[in-house]
């Protein structure tokens, strides 16, 4: 057993240390563990510690130049937003005009303020064949709480800005980040970025397939909680705007949490700007 001697600059051991002799202690361990969780969120997500900021992008349709190949084209979307790659679902006989309605929820990673977007052709007998693709700067107006819906130039073999258009409907806003649940997977895709082509698969790197952390809403935990909105609140906004698809009216509603007027008022906007 060590022992303790006073010397001129300060006590020192003596002898066998004991067991806990620079060890920390279990609850100083759990604490510098959650301050390294915090740190790391801090990092990962950049702004306040608690808060991560959600892109919501809904893929309307695609206006394209060409349909490749001997029959109807299968298309689908493919975004890469930092290092998570989401995918829409596949347009079935879609051709030159698909329609996909579809809401992707991402994660905004410190420092990022764009995304790209590649449009493929599902193919059942050979490798998916991508047919355009575009470099999209997310719109500043969007952390001012406002809804973009724009229609952005695809690239592709016809060339730059000649394959064709998109059309993208846009919301941003911040939520707590313990209200957190496993999406659909997403992949993580290691790619390098070659001048013309876009991203590219960097070869002999494996593909890592991660379930990620993506921020959603978290359902109240009250049981007679009610829905932000109903069906009839969506009607009567789609008969105010007949012209509009359902599903880009249901996405405002959302972004707006079920304010209708909120949601009329954005409506109005994304169409006098169109």
């Amino acid at each position: 057993m060590a022992t303790t001697v006073n010397t001129q600059r300060g006590q020192v051991f003596i002898g066998e240390l004991p067991q806990d002799f620079l060890r920390i202690t279990p609850i100083h361990q759990q604490h510098q563990i959650q301050m390294d969780a915090q740190a790391a969120q801090q990092l990962q997500y950049g702004g306040a510690v608690g808060t991560v900021g959600r892109l919501s992008i809904t893929v309307v349709q695609a206006k394209l130049a060409k349909n490749y190949g001997m029959t109807r084209m299968d298309p689908y979307c493919r975004i890469r937003l930092g290092y998570a790659v989401y995918e829409t679902p596949t347009a079935h006989n879609g051709a030159k005009n698909p329609r996909w309605n579809k809401v992707v929820q991402c994660t905004v990673p410190p420092g990022v303020d764009s995304f790209y977007l590649e449009i493929f052709d599902e193919r059942a007998f050979s490798m998916d064949d991508r047919i355009a693709w575009t470099h999209i700067t997310i719109p500043e107006s969007l952390k001012e709480g406002k809804i973009v819906d724009e229609w952005y130039s695809l690239s592709g073999r016809q060339g730059d800005d000649k394959e064709g258009m998109i059309n993208l409907v846009m919301s941003y806003n911040s939520v707590p980040a313990s209200m957190m649940m496993q999406p659909q997977p997403v992949v993580l895709m290691p790619t390098v970025y070659q001048q013309g082509v876009g991203y590219v698969p960097i070869t002999g790197v494996p593909t890592v397939y991660n379930p990620g952390m993506v921020p959603v809403a978290v359902p109240n935990p009250a049981a007679n909680a009610q829905p932000l909105y109903g069906e009839e609140d969506l009607k009567s906004i789609q008969d105010m705007f007949p012209s509009m698809d359902k599903e880009v009216i249901r996405s405002v509603l959302e972004a707006q949490r079920g304010n209708k007027d909120a949601a009329v008022n954005s409506l109005l906007q994304m169409t006098e700007e169109s």
